[in-house]
Order: C-alpha cells, then sequence, then structure tokens
C-alpha cells in the first residue's frame, strides 16, 4: 500500500437509498439462512481501511452504511450519518474491498484428461466464502448444470455467487482427441457455428469461449453471430494469434501472455503449435513485435484476462498444498494432485518459470498502456475455486502492481467486461452492497487475503468460514 494521505474535501458521498430489488430476503432458504451472520437491513461497518476497486489508495478511518441490498453511504469516520437502527460492526484492523469478479471461473474442477468433476456444491459455497461474488463460467462441460445453479443461486435456494453463462466449448476439427474427450463441441461449417450461437442465446448463455484448436473462419463466423445475438465471444487460443483474433472482432483473450501464438514462428494457419510455450518461455516482452500486439488489442477495446494463479501451477515452483488445500479435497483428488507434481517438480517443465515471469512483465506492459485487465482462477489442480483468486492477487502484487491497483483487476475491471461495472466492482453509494472484511491489511501484507471473515453479497453478510467448512473434502467430487 501506498504511504499517503488523503482528506475528503468534503463530506461523505451519499445518495438517497436505492431501490432494495435484489434477492427477496423473504425466500432465502433455511441453508442459505444458517450461512448469514449478518442480515439487518441497516448495516454500518465502521473504521475500515478501505481499497474501493477504482484504483486510488486505500483510505483509512472509513464507514461504509448498506441499506437493503445497496450502499447508502461511504466517507470517513465523522462525515457519515449513520441511521440509529443500524447494526454497527467496528472493524478496526480490517480491510474492506468489492467482491471480487472472477473471469475464468468454471463450475467445474480439472485433474487431468479426462478426469474433470462438476462443482454443483463445493463451487458455489466456496467461491462465495473465498470472497468472489461474481463469476462468469468461461467455458462449460455441463452447461444445463450450470443453467439450474444460476435460478437456483437467483431463487435463494443455495449460496453462492451470480453466475454469468458462458456456453460449452467450442472447437474445429483437429488432432487434438483431448479436447473431444473432454466434450468440447466441434464445428465444421459455418452454418454449424452460427446454430450453435443462436441455440445456447436462446438458452441464457451470455458467452461464447472458443478453444485452442479453432480456425480463423469458424472464430469469424462465432463472433459475428454472437453479436448478431447480443452475447460476447472470449478464446483460449493457439491456433487462432491474439492479434488475428482481435482483428476479427473477439472480445476476451483469456490466459494472458500463455495463450498467445503471436510469436511462435513455428505456427501454421490455423494450426496449434506444441512450440507455444516454448517461444514465450524465451520470449523479449519489451521487443517492438509486442509492442504491436500490446496497442492493437488496446486499440481494439479488447480485455485480457490474467490467470496466474493456474499458470503458477504449472511451473516447479508452484508451493505447496496448504492445509486449507487439504481439507477442501478429498483424498484420490490429493493423491492424484501429488503425482502431478512429482512429475512436474522432476524439472520437465522449468521453462515455465520463465514464462511466469514474462506474463508478469507482459501483464504490467498492458495495463501500464493502458489495457483492461481483469482476472479469473480457472480452477485445477492446487488453484481451487475462490482460493486461486485469492492467491492471483497475491500474484498481482509479486509481479509489481500496487496491492490498490491488484484490487481493481479482480473486481472493477472484471464487472467492466461482462457489463456489471454500474452495479458491482467499485465501493461506492449507490452500488449493490457486495464487499468482503478481510483481517489484516491487504495493502502491506497481500496474503492476508486469505482471511476473509465476512462476504457480503446484496447486503448480506455470509460467515466465510461457515461457507468453507462445508465444503471439505468435497472439490473435485461434489
Amino acid at each position: 500500500m501506498r504511504n499517503c494521505t488523503w482528506v475528503f474535501a468534503a463530506a461523505a458521498i451519499a445518495l438517497p437509498p436505492g431501490p432494495a430489488s435484489g434477492q427477496d430476503r423473504s425466500t432465502l432458504s433455511d441453508e442459505v439462512r444458517s450461512y448469514l451472520s449478518v442480515s439487518a437491513p441497516v448495516v454500518a461497518l465502521e473504521n475500515v481501511l478501505l481499497f474501493d476497486g477504482t484504483g486510488g489508495p486505500a483510505q483509512a478511518g472509513q464507514t461504509i452504511v448498506i441499506r437493503g441490498n445497496r450502499i447508502e453511504a461511504v466517507g470517513a469516520a465523522g462525515s457519515v450519518d449513520i441511521p440509529a437502527d443500524a447494526e454497527r460492526l467496528d472493524l478496526a484492523g480490517h480491510s474492506v474491498m468489492p467482491g471480487m469478479v472472477g473471469l475464468h471461473n468454471h463450475l467445474y474442477y480439472y485433474q487431468n484428461t479426462p478426469r474433470v468433476a462438476q462443482m454443483q456444491y463445493s463451487g458455489p459455497r466456496l467461491y462465495l466464502g473465498a470472497g468472489v461474488t461474481t463469476v462468469r463460467t468461461t467455458g462449460s462441460m455441463s452447461p444445463y448444470q450450470d443453467i439450474s445453479l444460476k435460478g437456483a443461486v437467483e431463487r435463494g435456494e443455495v449460496p453462492g455467487p451470480r453466475i454469468v453463462i458462458t456456453a460449452p466449448y467450442v472447437i474445429s476439427p483437429g488432432p487434438d482427441e483431448r479436447l473431444r474427450d473432454l466434450g468440447m463441441y466441434v464445428i465444421r461449417d459455418e452454418e454449424a457455428a452460427r446454430r450453435y450461437v443462436r441455440y445456447w442465446a436462446a438458452e441464457g448463455a451470455e458467452w461464447v469461449k472458443v478453444y485452442t484448436q479453432i480456425s480463423r473462419a469458424a472464430l469469424s463466423a462465432i463472433i459475428d453471430e454472437a453479436h448478431r445475438q447480443g452475447m460476447k465471444v472470449m478464446g483460449h487460443l493457439c491456433s487462432v494469434s491474439f492479434r488475428e483474433a482481435t482483428a476479427l472482432g473477439i472480445d476476451n483473450l483469456e490466459h494472458s501472455l500463455w495463450a498467445n501464438s503471436d510469436f511462435d514462428e513455428t505456427r501454421e494457419p490455423d494450426k496449434c503449435s506444441p512450440n507455444l510455450a516454448f517461444s514465450l518461455a524465451e520470449l523479449d516482452v519489451n521487443s517492438p513485435a509486442v509492442d504491436v500486439t500490446i496497442d492493437e488489442i488496446i486499440e481494439a477495446g479488447v480485455a485480457i484476462t490474467s490467470t496466474l494463479a493456474i499458470a503458477e501451477q504449472a511451473t516447479p515452483a508452484a508451493p505447496d498444498l496448504t492445509a486449507r488445500d487439504l481439507e477442501a479435497l478429498p483424498d484420490h483428488v490429493i493423491q492424484t494432485e501429488m503425482e502431478r507434481r512429482q512429475v512436474i517438480r522432476s524439472g520437465i517443465t522449468e521453462w515455465m518459470i520463465d514464462l511466469l515471469h514474462n506474463m508478469f512483465a507482459f501483464e504490467r506492459r498492458f495495463v501500464e498502456a493502458g489495457g483492461l485487465l481483469a482476472a479469473g482462477v480457472d480452477p485445477a489442480w492446487g488453484a481451487l475455486p475462490g482460493y486461486g483468486d485469492q492467491r492471483n492477487f497475491e500474484l498481482l502484487v509479486q509481479a509489481g502492481f500496487e496491492a490498490a491497483t491488484a484490487v481493481q483487476i479482480v473486481s472493477a475491471n472484471g464487472a467492466k467486461v461482462i457489463g456489471m461495472d454500474d452495479e458491482v466492482g467499485t465501493v461506492a453509494a449507490g452500488k449493490l452492497a457486495d464487499l468482503l472484511v478481510i483481517e489484516g491489511d491487504i495493502g502491506s501484507n497481500a496474503s492476508d487475503i486469505r482471511n476473509v471473515r465476512l462476504v457480503f453479497k446484496d447486503g448480506l453478510g455470509y460467515d466465510a468460514k461457515r461457507l468453507t467448512d462445508a465444503v471439505k473434502g468435497l472439490v473435485g467430487m461434489r
């Protein structure tokens, strides 16, 4: 955290109470209510260290008033009128930031093909308990389960984050049998591409995700039809480069530098080269070629999603599983993960450390140039839902971002990408009360973000520990 002082020049920012038209509290299930520790109609959070999500410096001694599901006022202590009927929480020694908005947050957990487990129970609880209040599914293995879960959360039947639905993965014909084993849909002609998009638009998907084995022709048809249907398109790319996809009109590029084949001289048109990762590990991130790529992406208004936590898991430097990871994973998943780590740590991916450092540098350069960078976990291996989102924050700070900027990346920027920044992503009067109460100072110690104590979503305060305790031994199984 930058050591500076910022004094409000006027009284606290405040708006008339917003309409409490969010989740109807009277319809919450008994189970959802069992996770709540704060449910008063009016709540005041006092003496907090506020990271508001705008990227500005943290503000000490702040008061936040929540009425219903919205933030009514934010300001320095003494400048905010606290209603007489408010439940007052003295939170000295705690940081408050917006709820995280995860842009690569599947509702399944991946181990190794074809081991994929839908997280219909553990996913929403662990995401919410770790402080992720909104997720975009960014590719689905079980789309109707995702859609059903979204409805259950919205009706108050189960706890969980807001869910933005992405259609099932789509690819072109090609040699990667792993993708077929995972059930990705193969597009064989333009009409099939357009039919696929129209079908999932009608089913309620807001995004389409193309994967590494996609042709430029198929991607072009998908983007065109998606935009006609009011949908957007993101890609985990390889066969198509970032510059090519940007020129075709893609909206969001996943995995940052890790998936960018612009710099792989061995790549053939519309084919994913096995040399991709090696080329990126050896890349000079300060080269003119990188300048051109960054400039074109920014000029086109295309966002990039950072997934540093999962990239770290592919390196021999991946941190050991923590006590909370071991509690959340069942024994057979832990055993498989330990076997994977033994292979990784044998040295066969030593070059991934260089690639991870290049990802750090690329993301700094992209943001410094004015690019829109968001973040998500991509839950797999030792990057668990929610916990991996917290690790993204730590790694962004490690990469050289100020803590306040890292907060903006994991919250406000994600909200902007999915078009929800008028409602969530920053702490401001009139916005939905999606807030994290964290014990400690995330500005001076990034790892304090693991100490989430309360998660406010729609003005209701969830006990983080109760939510995470509920999924012990279930991630990767249920």
